[in-house]
């Protein structure tokens, strides 16, 4: 459990998340997927990441948990700061990095996809920002990234989710494949980048982001700002707790 780096062939790399049930990563998964990240960009031999994880999502945002369980606001300025760390670990990386998103990919998931290079999406996955049903914001920078503008706004003030053929429809998801072709779908693509010039490859990475036409980190951080203010004024601790007494009348019921 926890975060695995590993080589796959030569020039690809390739990062597993996994931390069961859900992929809801503690602060410390946060900063560990970040260390990985940055730590295979660096290498001079790698010319790809892949991003992937294992269970029933790709990943289902910060621990809840975690933060319902301190009485202050430590555990959410670390899930903040963790959150823009991994955020920016894999927009910064230093060769492209190519996710390999399954089942949901929920609250900073869309933060480490949006950021990403290349998209390639299992055809049971969904994706969506469910923050405000928590009483909370941010990454709507990156769900940006992948629909155009008004529909990024109903997505996130409706908490609603769109499929990866959605998606695919948009562009910003590469390619759609069964769960069981995801792995070898996101290696065909890595494969074809790290067989180019690695010089060339960390050139065009920097160059793509120096054109974007939005400071992603900048813009995220601006978010984070009404995270903590709702949070400050005890709006998020209020839905939160709604948000438990949901769940376990659903857990009853059943």
């Amino acid at each position: 459990m926890g975060i695995d780096r590993h080589t796959e062939t030569e020039g690809v790399e390739v990062v597993t998340v996994d931390y069961p049930p859900v992929n809801a990563l503690p602060s410390d998964g946060w900063f560990a997927l970040a260390e990985a990240v940055r730590a295979a960009g660096r290498d001079p031999g790698t010319r790809v990441v892949v991003l992937r994880a294992e269970g029933r999502g790709f990943n289902a945002g910060v621990d809840i948990k975690e933060m319902n369980a301190d009485s202050g606001h430590t555990a959410l300025i670390r899930a903040n700061h963790g959150c823009f760390d991994a955020f920016a670990a894999v927009y910064d990386c230093e060769v492209p990095v190519v996710t390999a998103v399954n089942g949901f990919c929920l609250g900073g998931g869309i933060g480490l996809v949006g950021n990403s290079d290349v998209i390639v999406a299992s055809d049971d996955a969904t994706f969506g920002l469910p923050e405000v049903d928590r009483g909370a914001l941010g990454a709507a920078t990156h769900l940006a990234r992948l629909v155009p503008q008004h529909l990024m706004r109903t997505m996130f003030y409706t908490a609603g989710k769109l499929t990866a053929q959605q998606l695919h429809h948009y562009g910003s998801v590469y390619k759609v494949v069964p769960r069981a072709e995801l792995d070898a779908a996101a290696m065909e693509v890595a494969k074809n980048i790290a067989n180019k010039d690695g010089r060339v490859i960390r050139a065009a990475k920097r160059a793509l982001n120096g054109i974007d036409v939005q400071d992603v980190h900048r813009s995220y951080r601006y978010e984070q700002g009404f995270t903590m203010e709702l949070n400050l004024a005890g709006v998020a601790d209020e839905i939160r707790a709604r948000f438990d007494d949901d769940l376990a009348a659903q857990k009853k019921g059943n």
